[in-house]
């Protein structure tokens, strides 16, 4: 069973910078993806930042430009820079990695398509 525990959430103003780290019982290598996504209440799931392959990044256009997703490997680590953070950010962020054969084929923001989860870190942005 491969643990996922995120932190680095926290409350900040907006123009605000924060790092989400995501730390990873197995070798990061091992999954096809691994994403951000961030729930706020009454909406779905929003997948913000995604790395396949360990080397193809992907963003939602809601935060393009601002966050940035990057990985240590050696340290079975997945990163969230979050910089320019505005009251729309704020959510609960969890971080998500996607076994290779498991959910539909291609590169995905879809939910389902990941099958590792953690716990999740809040994140909240006052104006």
């Amino acid at each position: 069973q491969v643990q996922l525990s995120e932190s680095g959430g926290g409350s900040v103003q907006a123009g605000e910078s924060l790092t989400l780290t995501c730390t990873i019982s197995a070798p990061t290598g091992a999954f096809k993806a691994m994403a951000w996504f961030r729930l706020a209440p009454g909406n779905d799931p929003e997948g913000v930042a995604r790395l396949a392959d360990g080397i193809v990044t992907a963003y939602a256009d809601s935060v393009k430009g601002r966050f940035t997703i990057s990985r240590d490997s050696a340290r079975r680590t997945l990163y969230l820079r979050m910089n320019a953070l505005t009251p729309e950010d704020t959510a609960m962020y969890r971080c998500a990695a996607r076994d290779y054969g498991y959910g539909t084929d291609g590169d995905s923001w879809d939910a389902r398509d990941y099958n590792n989860w953690g716990q999740g870190t809040q994140v909240t942005v006052s104006s």
